[in-house]
Protein backbone atom coordinates (compact mmCIF):
# COMPACT_ATOMS: atom_id res chain seq x y z
CA UNK A 1 0.00 0.00 0.00
CA UNK A 2 0.59 3.25 -0.98
CA UNK A 3 0.26 6.30 1.19
CA UNK A 4 -0.29 9.51 -0.64
CA UNK A 5 1.29 12.17 0.96
CA UNK A 6 -0.63 15.47 0.23
CA UNK A 7 1.64 18.54 -0.24
CA UNK A 8 0.22 20.85 1.88
CA UNK A 9 -0.66 24.27 0.89
CA UNK A 10 0.17 26.72 2.49
CA UNK A 11 -0.69 30.48 1.51
CA UNK A 12 2.00 33.13 2.23
CA UNK A 13 0.98 36.05 3.97
CA UNK A 14 0.57 39.23 2.20
CA UNK A 15 3.16 41.55 3.55
CA UNK A 16 1.08 45.39 1.93
CA UNK A 17 2.58 47.53 4.66
CA UNK A 18 5.23 48.96 2.16
CA UNK A 19 2.43 49.33 0.04
CA UNK A 20 -0.08 51.30 2.34
CA UNK A 21 2.88 53.05 3.48
CA UNK A 22 3.35 54.51 0.08
CA UNK A 23 -0.46 55.10 -0.44
CA UNK A 24 -0.62 57.55 2.79
CA UNK A 25 2.11 59.85 1.53
CA UNK A 26 1.18 59.80 -2.37
CA UNK A 27 -3.03 60.09 -1.55
CA UNK A 28 -1.97 63.88 0.09
CA UNK A 29 0.59 64.39 -2.05
CA UNK A 30 -1.92 64.29 -5.07
CA UNK A 31 -4.73 66.04 -3.25
CA UNK A 32 -2.42 68.97 -2.44
CA UNK A 33 -1.36 68.74 -6.11
CA UNK A 34 -4.98 69.40 -7.48
CA UNK A 35 -6.03 72.36 -8.42
CA UNK A 36 -10.12 72.83 -7.10
CA UNK A 37 -10.85 75.97 -8.71
CA UNK A 38 -9.18 78.60 -10.87
CA UNK A 39 -8.64 82.48 -9.49
CA UNK A 40 -8.43 85.56 -10.93
CA UNK A 41 -6.09 87.85 -9.32
CA UNK A 42 -6.42 91.75 -10.40
CA UNK A 43 -3.10 93.67 -8.82
CA UNK A 44 -4.39 96.72 -7.11
CA UNK A 45 -2.30 100.00 -5.61
CA UNK A 46 -3.65 101.30 -2.67
CA UNK A 47 -2.39 105.18 -1.88
CA UNK A 48 0.25 105.55 0.54
CA UNK A 49 1.50 102.01 0.13
CA UNK A 50 4.92 102.57 -0.83
CA UNK A 51 6.69 104.91 1.88
CA UNK A 52 9.46 107.41 0.48
CA UNK A 53 8.40 106.60 -2.93
CA UNK A 54 9.54 110.10 -5.56
CA UNK A 55 6.31 111.55 -6.46
CA UNK A 56 6.24 112.38 -9.75
CA UNK A 57 3.85 114.73 -11.69
CA UNK A 58 1.91 113.63 -14.14
CA UNK A 59 -0.30 115.85 -16.58
CA UNK A 60 -3.95 114.55 -15.30
CA UNK A 61 -5.05 112.44 -11.96
CA UNK A 62 -8.23 110.65 -13.70
CA UNK A 63 -10.58 109.72 -10.71
CA UNK A 64 -14.08 107.06 -11.14
CA UNK A 65 -16.32 107.68 -8.43
CA UNK A 66 -18.84 104.98 -8.29
CA UNK A 67 -21.94 105.28 -6.15
CA UNK A 68 -25.54 103.44 -6.95
CA UNK A 69 -26.53 106.78 -8.60
CA UNK A 70 -24.20 106.73 -11.35
CA UNK A 71 -20.23 107.29 -12.40
CA UNK A 72 -18.85 110.28 -12.18
CA UNK A 73 -15.13 110.72 -13.93
CA UNK A 74 -13.21 113.39 -12.82
CA UNK A 75 -9.60 114.77 -12.80
CA UNK A 76 -7.93 115.46 -9.72
CA UNK A 77 -6.64 118.97 -10.79
CA UNK A 78 -9.09 119.93 -13.48
CA UNK A 79 -12.27 118.91 -12.15
CA UNK A 80 -15.22 117.21 -13.42
CA UNK A 81 -14.67 115.45 -16.93
CA UNK A 82 -18.11 113.25 -17.44
CA UNK A 83 -21.09 112.10 -15.65
CA UNK A 84 -22.93 108.89 -16.36
CA UNK A 85 -25.87 108.72 -14.18
CA UNK A 86 -27.12 104.95 -14.23
CA UNK A 87 -30.48 104.18 -15.88
CA UNK A 88 -32.93 101.48 -15.45
CA UNK A 89 -30.87 98.70 -16.40
CA UNK A 90 -27.94 99.65 -14.13
CA UNK A 91 -24.92 101.82 -14.74
CA UNK A 92 -23.73 102.45 -18.07
CA UNK A 93 -20.22 100.27 -18.40
CA UNK A 94 -20.46 101.36 -22.62
CA UNK A 95 -20.28 105.15 -21.84
CA UNK A 96 -17.68 105.04 -19.14
CA UNK A 97 -15.15 103.13 -22.07
CA UNK A 98 -16.15 105.40 -24.57
CA UNK A 99 -14.93 107.92 -22.13
CA UNK A 100 -12.08 106.58 -21.06
CA UNK A 101 -10.99 105.25 -24.12
CA UNK A 102 -10.70 109.29 -25.27
CA UNK A 103 -8.73 110.32 -22.43
CA UNK A 104 -6.41 106.98 -23.45
CA UNK A 105 -6.11 108.77 -26.92
CA UNK A 106 -5.73 111.84 -25.44
CA UNK A 107 -2.81 111.00 -22.66
CA UNK A 108 -1.33 107.37 -23.90
CA UNK A 109 1.83 106.61 -21.36
CA UNK A 110 -1.29 107.35 -18.81
CA UNK A 111 -1.15 103.63 -16.81
CA UNK A 112 -2.65 104.82 -13.35
CA UNK A 113 -6.28 105.28 -12.44
CA UNK A 114 -8.13 105.56 -8.62
CA UNK A 115 -11.62 104.23 -8.09
CA UNK A 116 -13.49 106.03 -5.14
CA UNK A 117 -16.30 103.38 -4.47
CA UNK A 118 -19.37 104.10 -2.37
CA UNK A 119 -19.63 101.86 0.30
CA UNK A 120 -23.66 100.82 -1.23
CA UNK A 121 -22.26 99.82 -4.29
CA UNK A 122 -21.99 95.74 -5.03
CA UNK A 123 -19.02 93.56 -5.67
CA UNK A 124 -20.22 92.45 -9.05
CA UNK A 125 -20.30 96.34 -10.10
CA UNK A 126 -17.45 96.79 -9.13
CA UNK A 127 -15.58 94.48 -10.57
CA UNK A 128 -17.11 94.91 -13.78
CA UNK A 129 -16.10 98.57 -13.48
CA UNK A 130 -12.23 97.46 -12.43
CA UNK A 131 -12.55 95.32 -15.77
CA UNK A 132 -14.04 98.06 -17.73
CA UNK A 133 -11.18 100.66 -16.90
CA UNK A 134 -8.79 98.32 -17.39
CA UNK A 135 -8.86 97.28 -20.91
CA UNK A 136 -11.46 97.31 -24.00
CA UNK A 137 -11.98 94.79 -26.83
CA UNK A 138 -10.42 95.57 -29.54
CA UNK A 139 -10.63 94.20 -33.26
CA UNK A 140 -7.15 93.21 -34.44
CA UNK A 141 -6.20 91.30 -38.07
CA UNK A 142 -9.74 89.71 -37.69
CA UNK A 143 -8.95 88.67 -34.18
CA UNK A 144 -10.94 89.91 -30.92
CA UNK A 145 -7.90 91.08 -28.40
CA UNK A 146 -7.69 93.29 -25.19
CA UNK A 147 -6.72 96.77 -25.88
CA UNK A 148 -5.31 98.19 -22.73
CA UNK A 149 -6.75 101.56 -20.85
CA UNK A 150 -5.94 101.74 -17.34
CA UNK A 151 -4.22 98.92 -15.64
CA UNK A 152 -2.83 100.29 -12.54
CA UNK A 153 -6.00 100.26 -10.11
CA UNK A 154 -6.01 102.03 -6.93
CA UNK A 155 -9.21 101.87 -4.67
CA UNK A 156 -10.32 104.57 -2.17
CA UNK A 157 -13.74 104.75 -0.50
CA UNK A 158 -16.14 107.35 -1.13
CA UNK A 159 -17.93 109.09 1.59
CA UNK A 160 -21.39 107.74 2.31
CA UNK A 161 -23.10 111.00 1.97
CA UNK A 162 -21.89 111.12 -1.52
CA UNK A 163 -24.06 112.44 -4.02
CA UNK A 164 -23.58 112.19 -8.26
CA UNK A 165 -22.36 115.57 -9.73
CA UNK A 166 -25.16 117.22 -12.12
CA UNK A 167 -24.53 117.06 -15.26
CA UNK A 168 -22.77 120.01 -17.03
CA UNK A 169 -25.30 121.74 -19.13
CA UNK A 170 -24.66 122.91 -22.51
CA UNK A 171 -23.53 126.26 -22.25
CA UNK A 172 -25.70 128.93 -23.15
CA UNK A 173 -25.22 131.85 -25.79
CA UNK A 174 -26.96 135.11 -26.69
CA UNK A 175 -29.17 137.58 -25.07
CA UNK A 176 -29.72 136.84 -21.24
CA UNK A 177 -27.08 133.86 -20.94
Amino acid sequence: MRRRHRKRSTSAELDITAFMNLMIILVPVLLLGMVFSQIRMIELNFPGDAVGEEVVAETISLMVTLIPEGIEISDSERGLISVLPAGVSGQDFKALRSELRSIKARFPDKTDITLEVGPEVDYQTLVTVMDTVRSYPAVVAASLVEGELFPDVSLIDAPENRKLAKARAPEQTGVGA
